[in-house]
């Protein structure tokens, strides 16, 4: 984790802290003077992996407001950048705050501009920053932590004054929704608890008539103050400071306030920095007065910190997924030992069981084998539906013929209707054609002629053909016709009443 430290600027010293969890240790005081200088920078080095921030409590400090017309990007900045140096013979040390628009149809911004307009005041303090290469964060003044002071109390005032001492001088800040738009500082020559009460309330009659010429209040209106004091100072404070039709005063407990802002070092008298310090390090603006070129070291940091931090959550996703996988390949190692435990027990009971079970004369691979073959010749079965149906369906337009016998076989129809138990058996009937021989008469009754049985014969053939899978052949024609003798239509057969017999064998081909 980063370490934070925090320096306290004066108009005298600078004083460095170490923050951490809440609580403050001192690290060293530094004198305005050359030698302290060099101890600064040498500090410095000591902790050059820390981040610094530096509050000021200087009274070189203005706050103007301005109104600018209604602009974005390039241009406002620009614009900006203009009046900060109108209004503080450009100093470095400026920043700029959005106060709003204006409610009308020009919509004009209001801005509130702030500078540090003593910069030499800090020179030598970042000349050691940047000959030790320290990280410095930013530059804060104590009029921009006055607002989040009052907000983390509970004290939502729309206008408030709050007084601080600290540095022999009390610090005075105007503040408006929480934004302090006027702050100065008053040497404070008697530093005792009565001396410091009766200054306070001094100073806060002083300023309300002030804000009243420049009519940032009305003439009516009443004006809280808050006093941040010593839990000893209480007594006197209150004492000093008596309401009248214009102020109303409240007076905060320092070390209650430090208790509420979870800042474990309690301060040890009514000086105040410490409050402001611990609010800086735990809440800091997101604004700051130090240039850019300033806080050069403070990017490189962030961007190494960055990196470091991107490193360790890869790697530490790296250890994540590995440990994963370790817990994947255990998991699956376990659950292989147990199969295999239950594949054991399963195989025991199993030969328990078979034990039980009839002796068959015959060893296991054999049975195996047995019923093996037995599935192929169920694969390899023929049935005679599909030649039948061809049959059924010719027979049934033509009610004349009668069928007397039907012949079914596999092969090449020579050895009968009978297929040989053994090429059942060896699957040569498989891919072979199939053939169906009919056997029957036709009776047309008497007085039919020869030609009208021929033709009846021929359409029952026709429709015995419709398929293309099927040929057929005549085996037996219901007339014995000689070559040498014409059939003619006017012939009679003597006998026209007796039922004339055919033959037909059908071969079906085998579906590939």
């Amino acid at each position: 984790m980063i370490s934070r430290r925090l320096l306290y600027l004066d108009t005298q010293r600078l004083t460095a802290y170490e923050w951490k969890q809440g609580r403050l240790q001192a690290e060293g005081v530094f004198e305005m003077r050359a030698e302290e200088y060099a101890r600064f920078g040498q500090y410095l080095r000591e902790h050059a992996q820390s981040h610094f921030q530096l509050l000021a409590n200087v009274a070189e400090e203005g706050h103007e407001q301005e109104t600018i017309p209604f602009l974005q990007g390039a241009d406002r900045k620009a614009l900006i950048t203009r009046k900060l140096g109108q209004h503080f013979l450009g100093s470095p040390l400026t920043l700029f705050t959005s106060l709003g628009y204006e409610k009308d149809k020009r919509k004009n911004e209001r801005l509130l501009l702030s500078a540090l307009t003593n910069p030499a005041h800090f020179t030598p303090w970042i000349e050691a920053f940047q000959q030790a290469d320290a990280p410095l964060a930013g530059i804060y003044t104590l009029p921009q932590l006055s607002g989040r002071l009052l907000k983390k109390l509970g004290k939502p005032d729309e206008r408030a004054l709050l007084l601080t001492f600290q540095d022999h001088s009390i610090r005075e800040s105007f503040i408006v929704g929480g934004q302090a738009l006027f702050s100065r500082m008053a040497p404070l020559f008697d530093s005792s608890i009565a001396g410091i009460a009766s200054r306070l309330g001094a100073e806060a009659t002083k300023l309300h008539q002030y804000l009243v010429g420049r009519r940032q209040l009305g003439r009516n209106e009443t004006l809280t103050v808050y006093i941040l004091a010593h839990p000893q100072a209480l007594g006197a404070v209150r004492h000093a400071c008596v309401d009248t039709h214009a102020l109303h005063f409240e007076v905060i407990d320092s070390h209650l306030a430090a208790r509420r802002l979870d800042l474990k070092t309690l301060p040890g008298d009514t000086s105040s920095e410490l409050i402001f310090l611990h609010l800086l390090a735990a809440s800091p603006p997101t604004q700051q007065y130090a240039p850019e070129t300033w806080r050069h070291d403070y990017r490189i940091s962030q961007l190494r910190y960055g990196l470091l931090a991107l490193a360790a959550t890869a790697v530490l996703g790296g250890t994540l997924f590995g440990a994963k996988q370790i817990y994947d390949a255990y998991s699956l190692n376990r659950q292989t030992q147990e199969l295999n435990a239950s594949e054991t027990d399963l195989n025991w009971r199993y030969r328990e069981i078979a034990a039980t079970f009839p002796q068959l004369g015959i060893d296991k691979e054999a049975l195996r084998r047995i019923t093996d073959r037995q599935n192929e010749l169920i694969k390899l079965r023929r049935s005679p539906q599909g030649t039948l149906a061809i049959v059924s369906r010719a027979l049934s337009e033509m009610p004349n013929i009668n069928l007397d016998a039907l012949e079914w076989g596999v092969g090449d129809g020579k050895q009968g209707s009978a297929v040989a138990l053994k090429e059942l058996l060896s699957g040569a009937t498989k891919g072979e054609n199939e053939h169906v021989t009919l056997r029957g008469t036709i009776r047309l009754g008497p007085g039919s002629t020869p030609r009208q049985t021929l033709a009846t014969f021929e359409h029952f053939l026709d429709l015995l053909r419709a398929e293309r899978e099927v040929d057929v052949h005549v085996v037996q024609q219901p007339f014995e016709l000689e070559s040498a003798r014409a059939l003619r239509g006017t012939d009679v057969d003597m006998d026209t009443a007796t039922p004339r017999q055919f033959a037909v064998q059908i071969v079906r081909k085998a579906q590939p």
